[in-house]
């Protein structure tokens, strides 16, 4: 063993040696001391390609938004003549003063306050060639910024944060717990990074001679802005508008095949330019002042009880736990609570939504809250807690009670009361149905904001599923976000689904609440659902769900209006004429007297 080990020992001896003998001096001087060494500097360098911000386009590929250069007048912080200006701009004195009076923030004579006219390359000629003789001292400024070619889907569209700057001012010195809300810049702020692209970088390693010798950091590829093409319509949108105008609300429409919005009106509704524009600083201080909140994106950041639209969610439910048969009728005992309508009996699921009967729904939801198990020691109270959970577990597949996700900026996710919540608002676990029955006509706790509710359309018109309801259809050359393409599905049946359609078509039939609404002279088959959200501050809000056609949605549409009264009188028309606008293109002769009092309605804001 001894012996062994010192052959080992005299072997490895032997083998450094033979390692040292092999290195000789003059390599070992040809590596350069750690402080010797060459110093590298480190650069970044930016590819060269122009970067442009992308456009926005609707549906049909009408350009919406687009950077363009912008002509602006500026007029001297002095007494002008008024006259002398329209002369040279081809104006009349009454536009010259209406133009003036829209740039400034109160629209009173301040020449003091700058003052910035918009004006178009037309015009921009005239006074290059005559300004000097007829109106000294102007000066135009030509910049590049967003520029908008409709008044319409102001709050979709949106704006660029860089340019609304002056509307950020303005909107500090109008109730601040307003002005963070007011920070929802649609679409433009959403997509801005794509819409923005980015520069490339390179990030070598560079001797004192120059050369290169790798990289310090991961180069970045080029990407140039990217369009956006949106699911709206341009011309529906502005048809929308027009019959919302200046009443407050929401009309919201979307392909129930895809989730693609076809429009989203926000009233009362204002022109998309407004809150970017130099010469509307006037209109602006009237928009943050409005006690309407037009500035509010409604059917995204506004939750509202849906009053008797959400009976087919709670008969949905209903249907799918054993609680009612499509047969299932009820007596319409106003001693549960009131009916509004005078119907013969509700004996079938078919005819209870038919005459929305309340009555009838109460009757519903007491059968889903109120049901026992066989035992013989029940605890009703913790009997009546698991109903509601379970209850509230079926209605959250809708995408309610939560954010759906839609590509619009601060969305809010609506509200559904828990077995937790009626137990601290009551203070007692000890509640029972009839403390909180409001939810079997869709009032009382629940809020859900307009996109919920066309989306909860859409859902039964697809008997069971949805896509997320979304405004962009393709980034560039590619389509949606990824997650717009994901089928969800409730927790409800096709079946159950396709029971309530019945019932929604005869709403829009003789003897149902929105028959007036009918489009079956130009062979359409509505679905619909009315609603009257009652109102102890005002008159009744107005609300209406439903899709076209009954049998092979192509369109499914949710209204509301403020104060606007009974969802059959109110609602109704705005839904089916946007329903027959799409799917004809015109609207029937028929229809051309009631379409022009609503569209008078909507300019006078009642």
């Amino acid at each position: 063993m001894r012996i062994a080990f010192t052959i080992c020992k005299t072997t490895l001896l032997g083998l450094l040696l033979l390692l040292a003998a092999c290195s000789s001096p003059d390599q070992q001087q040809d590596q350069p001391a750690q402080s010797e060494r060459e110093e590298y500097t480190r650069r970044r360098v930016v590819v060269s390609d122009s970067l442009f911000r992308g456009r926005v386009l609707d549906r049909n590929d009408s350009v919406l938004v687009a950077t363009r250069a912008q002509y602006l007048l500026k007029l001297p912080r002095r007494v002008l003549d008024t006259l002398a200006l329209g002369q040279l701009l081809g104006w009349d004195s009454t536009t010259v003063r209406q133009r003036i009076a829209d740039a400034l923030p109160y629209g009173k004579g301040q020449f003091g306050y700058p003052v910035q006219l918009r004006l178009t390359a037309a015009e921009v000629k005239r006074v290059q060639r005559d300004s000097s003789a007829t109106v000294p001292n102007l000066t135009l400024i030509t910049r590049r910024q967003r520029t908008y070619t409709t008044d319409a889907g102001a709050p979709v569209l949106g704006y660029l944060s860089s340019e609304a700057q002056i509307f950020y001012r303005q909107a500090k010195r109008y109730r601040r717990g307003r002005f963070y809300r007011l920070r929802s810049g649609g679409v433009e702020s959403y997509y801005n990074g794509l819409l923005n692209g980015h520069h490339g970088y390179l990030h070598p390693l560079v001797d004192k001679q120059g050369k290169e010798h790798g990289t310090w950091a991961k180069d970045t590829a080029f990407l140039q802005g990217q369009d956006l093409h949106l699911t709206l319509d341009v011309k529906l949108q502005a048809y929308a508008e027009k019959l919302m105008g200046g009443r407050r609300g929401y009309l919201v429409a979307l392909d129930p095949r895809t989730g693609e919005i076809l429009c989203s009106v926000s009233a009362p509704v204002y022109k998309a330019s407004t809150i970017t524009a130099p010469d509307q600083a006037r209109i602006r201080t009237e928009l943050l002042q409005s006690e309407d909140m037009p500035l509010l994106n409604r059917p995204a950041m506004l939750a509202n009880p849906p009053g008797s639209v959400f009976k087919l969610v709670n008969a949905a439910v209903a249907l799918q736990l054993g609680a009612i048969s499509p047969t299932t009728g009820f007596r319409c005992d106003q001693s549960l609570v009131s009916c509004v309508h005078h119907h013969p009996s509700a004996k079938s699921l078919t005819m209870g939504l038919k005459y929305s009967c309340n009555p009838y729904f109460y009757q519903v939801m007491q059968n889903l809250i109120d049901r026992m198990s066989d035992s013989l020691a029940v605890d009703t109270v913790a009997e009546r807690h698991t109903n509601l959970a379970i209850w509230c577990r079926y209605v959250r597949s809708f995408g309610l009670d939560s954010v759906l996700g839609v590509d619009v900026p601060r969305e809010a996710p609506g509200f559904l009361p828990t077995p937790a919540y009626y137990d601290k608002a009551r203070r007692t676990t000890n509640w029972t149905y009839r403390s909180i029955y409001s939810l079997s006509i869709g009032q009382g706790e629940i809020n859900l904001t307009g996109l919920q509710m066309a989306n909860m359309a859409a859902i039964i018109a697809n008997r069971g599923w949805y896509y997320t309801p979304h405004l962009v259809r393709s980034v560039g050359k590619s389509g949606p976000l990824p997650r717009f393409t994901e089928k969800h599905r409730t927790l409800i049946d096709s079946a159950n689904f396709a029971a309530l359609v019945p019932g929604m078509v005869a709403v829009m039939q003789r003897g149902g609440t929105a028959d007036a609404s009918s489009l079956a002279d130009v062979g359409i088959t509505v679905a619909g659902k009315t609603g009257t959200v009652q109102n102890d501050e005002g008159d009744d809000h107005a609300a209406f769900v439903g899709f076209a056609p009954a049998d092979n949605p192509k369109i499914a549409v949710a209204v509301y209006l403020e104060n606007g009264g009974f969802g059959a009188t109110a609602a109704a028309p705005c839904a089916v004429m946007v329903m027959e606008k799409y799917l004809r293109g015109s609207i029937a002769p028929k229809r051309k007297r009631w379409e022009k009092r609503i569209q008078n309605r909507a300019r006078n804001g009642y």
